[in-house]
């Protein structure tokens, strides 16, 4: 999974044919995570995730580490700090495990 490809988190959530409910898993913080002072008139997650990541598709994922704000980036305070959930790969290895312990207690 290269930082730079699109990861389609959807795919775990497709039903015969048909595409299912994506549950919300909040991702627990790590010593290697930055932060970003959130601007309510500037600042958007494809923006962000493409400073910090190289890419615009990875807005959801800083929302995850964000549940505070309930996944609605305009519910964002202005100055309000983020949590850039950082390194890309192991962030993205992190939501694949959340939601692989969610599967295990709760099924698809």
């Amino acid at each position: 999974m290269a930082s730079r490809q699109y990861y389609n988190r959807y795919s775990d959530f497709i039903v015969n044919g048909e595409q299912t409910v994506l549950p919300f898993v909040s991702l627990q913080s790590k010593s290697t995570d930055k932060r970003y002072i959130y601007k309510s008139a500037q600042s958007r997650m494809d923006k962000v995730s493409q400073l910090y990541y190289g890419t615009p598709y990875f807005g959801w994922l800083i929302m995850m580490a964000n549940p505070q704000f309930g996944s609605q980036e305009w519910a964002i305070p202005n100055n309000s700090i983020l949590t850039i959930p950082f390194p890309l790969v192991s962030s993205l290895q992190d939501y694949k495990a959340a939601l692989d312990n969610r599967f295990f207690y709760y099924g698809r």
